[in-house]
């Protein structure tokens, strides 16, 4: 039998594990919430944690909490931002609306490790109490949204690190194949003459866009709505506590966090981190189009286009021996799949907000974050292990070049588009490449037309 103490609040009295450094509020919700079995994620606990010491300090500089209660507490959270105790916040990501359950889970654990620390009892909460002090000024409607903005800001320099330095593999392989001639190809079919280093520095430049636009919604996640307090209004905070808290945290995170200037429009809202999500959205759609080429461009390696060739990490078949697949591009595919779907969450979460308060945040803080370590993991772990490694056939290359009925387009100036058009016929019916039809009317000798195709496919042009 495990060892219990027992507890009490307004429902009553039950038991507490003994060993436990959290309450009786989080044991309730421990037993109503046996749902996903997962953890809150660590960057949203350190997150939530912070707003605890942050309010501890401002509190303490108004008067409102005597330094023992304030260094205890502080003392209490810089323990576990150290790593200590993790373990001990247990409530499911699906749980009490608005995130209650993990406030109390919070201000339980705080309060016991400082009530310790102050030579007390786990579970007496003498002299620091959860509510009164831990709490102080605080309210689950403003710690929460707050707490979700402060662990995406943390999130945010890994996943765009890992989707710059994917461009910038990218951008190398482009350089390096800058003369690399291929055919393009639209709606699937031959087309006009291009180059793998334009096809891929294309890839790069997309990525550090999407990188670009989800650095845009930093500022507006700084601006919080700490200090609104249940509604909005401040209610039961001290002279300058929302300007002061904000301070705090700017100096605790390194971000350039401030007060909103409306801070009910804060807590009804979840726009900012919506418009966060939607960027994430859009990184996930451009890289299923981006997997979707490199699959595609290393499908084969005989019967399908097999101009670039992927590094082999794992064998590709239980049946088929010497089999090699496109699994980390797979892979990352299906993991921009779920993204879309945490987006689709968030969206359907945020517009479920009613008058003051949005009580779906703690879905929509899990959404987020999964989305956002989901998708750093796949890109960091497709860099390394796939794109990195990528080679170019270059005679692959050329062999689809030459025998492409898209390189009847360049004569286009030269006899017009009709004359050209019948090369082309000429090209598919018989099987010849272009460059000998055209050498054999006395158009252009096959030296020369090579020349305008190497120009045409970096330049852009015909004619130097």
């Amino acid at each position: 039998m495990t060892a219990t103490r027992i507890e009490k609040d307004s429902l009553g009295t039950r038991e507490v594990p003994e060993s436990a450094w959290y309450g009786i509020q989080t044991a309730r919700a421990v037993d109503n919430f046996p749902i996903s079995g997962r953890a809150p994620d660590g960057d949203f606990v350190r997150a939530h944690v912070r707003i605890k010491r942050a309010a501890a300090v401002a509190n303490n500089k108004a008067g409102w909490l005597d330094d023992q209660k304030a260094g205890a507490i502080i003392a209490a959270c810089d323990r576990i931002l150290a790593g200590e105790f993790l373990d001990q916040f247990v409530v499911d990501r699906f749980q009490a609306g608005a995130g209650t359950s993990h406030n109390m889970n919070s201000n339980e654990v705080v309060a016991n490790l400082a009530n310790v620390a102050l030579g007390g009892q786990r579970g007496d909460y003498k002299p620091v109490h959860p509510n009164d002090h831990v709490n102080m000024g605080q309210s689950t409607n403003d710690t929460i949204p707050t707490a979700i903005r402060l662990a995406a800001l943390a999130k945010m320099p890994r996943l765009i690190a890992a989707v710059e330095a994917m461009a910038a593999a990218y951008e190398a392989i482009g350089a390096a194949e800058v003369d690399t001639v291929k055919s393009a190809r639209t709606h699937l079919q031959d087309a006009v003459p291009t180059t793998v280093g334009r096809e891929f520095t294309a890839y790069g430049w997309t990525l550090r866009r999407c990188a670009a636009r989800i650095n845009e919604t930093r500022s507006p996640l700084c601006e919080i709505g700490l200090g609104g307090s249940a509604a909005g209004t401040g209610l039961n905070t001290s002279p300058g506590y929302a300007e002061r808290v904000a301070l705090e945290l700017a100096g605790l995170t390194g971000e350039p966090i401030r007060a909103a200037d409306d801070l009910a429009a804060q807590m009804q809202s979840m726009r900012d981190i919506q418009n966060l999500s939607s960027a994430v959205r859009d990184l996930a759609i451009e890289l299923t189009r981006i997997s979707n080429d490199m699959r595609l461009l290393a499908s084969g390696p005989r019967t399908g286009i097999g101009e670039i060739c992927l590094p082999a990490v794992q064998p590709g078949s239980s049946i088929m021996p010497g089999k090699v697949n496109p699994v980390m591009f797979e892979m990352l595919n299906m993991v921009c799949y779920q993204v879309l779907g945490q987006d689709a969450a968030i969206a359907a979460m945020s517009a479920a907000g009613q008058l003051e308060l949005n009580v779906m945040m703690p879905g929509i803080g899990s959404a987020l974050f999964d989305a956002m370590d989901w998708i750093t993991n796949a890109v960091e772990a497709a860099t390394a292990k796939n794109l990195n490694g990528i080679t170019v056939d270059r005679e692959r290359c050329k062999a689809f070049l030459h025998t492409s009925v898209g390189l009847a387009t360049l004569l286009n100036t030269r006899i017009g588009y009709a004359e050209a058009a019948e090369i082309a016929k000429s090209s598919q019916a018989s099987g010849r490449p272009v460059r000998d039809i055209v050498a054999e009317s006395g158009l252009l000798d096959a030296d020369a037309f090579d020349s305008i195709v190497l120009l045409a496919a970096r330049d852009g042009k015909i004619e130097d």
